[in-house]
């Protein structure tokens, strides 16, 4: 009959640190990641290059605080930027979808959002908006956070991560 698509097997600890699930079902996957953060400041790639062996699937993170780094690394339209904001879906979307395209990378994460301690953009502290892009492909989730700012940036990273993940799992 037709050749049957031979589902992959993953082997992965499910009960690890997300950081090390995430760089196991990459490197299970032989698949890159780059990171294009805003709000976490270089959380997300701290955490990906934590564990042992992420050189194997880690390519580049970019770190674009500010709007102009948005543009000029990631090449978020100046337009866009002035209309939403940096806090904004569209904003994490084209974040994402640059990373990718800079690195060249199979997977990109990227996460925007305020943290606080005031509102910014009249958008409310907690409001984070995090982008996995990959396969032509761009997923985006809005979240909102409790916590100081510290916990914000933590709770942010850490769906970031949880976002990859499951993408991963999906894409297996």
């Amino acid at each position: 009959m037709g050749d049957k698509k031979e589902k992959k097997v993953l082997v992965y600890n499910s009960e690890a640190p997300i950081e090390e699930q995430v760089v196991s079902l990459l490197k299970g996957l032989k698949k890159t990641i780059t990171t294009a953060e805003s709000i976490t400041g270089g959380m997300i790639s701290a955490a990906i290059t934590s564990v042992e062996g992420a050189s194997e699937c880690f390519k580049v993170g970019y770190v674009s605080y500010s709007n102009k780094a948005k543009r000029k690394l990631l090449s978020v339209k100046k337009e866009l930027l002035r209309k939403e904001g940096a806090v904004s879906s569209s904003v994490a979307k084209e974040m994402a979808i640059g990373a990718m395209m800079e690195s060249e990378a199979d997977l990109a994460v990227a996460v925007t959002g305020n943290a606080g301690p005031t509102a910014l953009e009249d958008k409310e502290i907690g409001l984070v908006y995090i982008a996995v892009c990959a396969g032509g492909k761009t997923k985006v989730e809005e979240f909102h956070f409790g916590g100081n700012r510290k916990e914000v940036r933590e709770q942010a990273c850490g769906a970031a991560l949880v976002m990859v993940r499951d993408y991963l799992l999906d894409k297996k």
